[in-house]
C-alpha cells in the first residue's frame, strides 16, 4: 500500500476528528519537496480538494474548510495530517490522501458527521 489513510469515524457537528495519512514506501528524499493532499468525495458529488501541503511549505485549502481544517506534515515520519474542527453535516464524506509522487490516492477513510 502506498498511502495510508485512517481516523475516520462518526462524529456530532461540531466536533473534531484528526485524519492521518502515511507513506511508509516513499523514502524521505522523495517525501519532503512532495506534495500531499487530502481531497474528499460525498455521495452523488465529485471529489474536491480538501487541503494540500507543498513541500516549500505552502498550503491550500478548499473554501468550505478555510478557517475549520488544518493539514500538517510531518516529514521525519512521512506522514501528513487532516485536523478537522467545528465539523458540519455537509463534511460528510471519504477521504482520500494525495501524494504529487504517486499521481494517485490511497484508500479512503470515512468520515460521518451527524446532526
Amino acid at each position: 500500500v502506498q498511502l495510508q489513510a485512517s481516523g475516520g469515524g462518526l462524529v456530532q457537528a461540531g466536533g473534531s476528528l484528526r485524519l492521518s495519512c502515511a507513506a511508509p514506501r516513499m523514502i524521505s528524499s522523495v517525501f519532503n519537496p512532495n506534495t500531499m493532499g487530502w481531497y474528499r468525495q460525498a455521495p452523488g458529488k465529485e471529489r474536491e480538494l480538501v487541503a494540500e501541503s507543498i513541500g516549500n511549505g505552502t498550503t491550500n485549502y478548499g473554501e468550505s474548510v478555510k478557517g475549520r481544517f488544518t493539514i500538517s506534515r510531518d516529514n521525519a515520519r512521512k506522514r501528513v495530517y487532516l485536523q478537522m474542527n467545528n465539523l458540519k453535516p455537509e463534511d460528510t464524506a471519504v477521504y482520500y490522501c494525495w501524494s504529487s509522487w504517486y499521481k494517485s490516492w490511497g484508500r479512503g477513510t470515512l468520515v460521518t458527521v451527524s446532526s
